[in-house]
């Protein structure tokens, strides 16, 4: 994926290989396994040691790529609690569907999910999959005991203390993160963490769109466009843990525009016409909505 690497800024533009020619960014320079089950999502690229300037361990940013423009604790932003969600329905449809496929292809009679940076809304399937233990961490008491998709959770703040020590190695198969994972300012801690407390074979989603509260995401994240966003996660799984794989995957659903009525199809049935504006607006303002990305990691 060399030609998708971008120098974020002066200082983290050495976590990652500079391209030695022009790629298309259409095409994998590690081949993809086939998939057991057709995913919608779209592989934007994986990684490997090769993509990356360093190795394993040798964290490469420093304090002023994980600033941010409000530094104060965290718990006095996430005082009140916020009943919205902060993706459109078109990007939560798109992530709620990923689960799901995610979630069966791992083949496991009841899954034990760890939802970080939780809220009152984990975005889960509710139908087809067998849950076990569905544990949120988060920083709102009343968020977290309003999501029915939880049976426990814990109060914390990981920015303040990154470490999950109340929970036992490899206690979970799915370890996920919606639209928080740009406001990590001890991302190493966290996914190291997350490596510790997966199973063998277990998944860590990472997922983001394009919003953020940019006063608390980290300065390198508000730096980066998005292809370099989805490459700053990469690093994180890269540099603090060895993953069996690392992936970067495309999860908006694109409508395509119907095919418009010919002239002479408008003539014959001019309500033919009307119905393929109503139906190619609905289909743009589809298209339009929010991103959805995911950063994927196998352990």
């Amino acid at each position: 994926m060399k030609s998708l690497l971008v120098i974020l800024c002066l200082h983290i533009g050495d976590a990652f290989l500079m391209p030695s020619a022009p790629q298309s960014q259409s095409t994998h320079r590690h081949p993809l396994p086939s998939p057991r089950f057709a995913l919608a999502a779209k592989s934007i690229c994986t990684f490997d040691e090769s993509d990356f300037a360093g190795k394993q361990g040798d964290w490469p940013y420093m304090d002023s790529d994980l600033n941010r423009l409000d530094s104060s604790v965290d718990s006095s932003f996430y005082d009140t609690p916020r009943f919205v969600t902060h993706i459109d329905d078109g990007a939560i449809s798109s992530l709620t569907k990923y689960y799901k496929q995610e979630f069966t292809s791992l083949n496991k009679e009841s899954l034990d999910v760890l939802d970080l940076c939780s809220s009152w809304i984990s975005h889960l399937p509710e139908e087809g999959i067998n849950y076990g233990n569905v544990v949120g961490v988060g920083m709102n008491e009343k968020e977290l005991e309003a999501n029915k998709q939880l049976n426990d959770f814990v109060v914390q703040d990981l920015n303040e203390n990154p470490i999950l020590s109340q929970f036992e190695d490899n206690s979970f198969d799915v370890i996920c993160n919606v639209v928080s994972v740009d406001y990590l300012t001890k991302p190493l801690e966290i996914f190291q963490e997350m490596h510790r407390l997966l199973r063998p074979g277990g998944i860590s989603l990472m997922s983001f769109s394009n919003r953020c509260f940019p006063t608390k995401a980290i300065a390198m994240w508000l730096q980066a466009d998005e292809i370099g966003r989805l490459t700053i996660v990469g690093s994180y799984y890269h540099y603090a843990a060895e993953w069996s794989s690392i992936e970067a995957l495309d999860l908006k659903e694109m409508q395509a525009t119907p095919e418009r009525p010919s002239v002479g199809e408008t003539f014959k049935n001019p309500s033919s016409l009307v119905a393929w504006m109503n139906t190619a607006s609905v289909v743009a303002k589809n298209n339009q909505g929010d991103p959805m990305y995911v950063v994927k990691g196998a352990k």
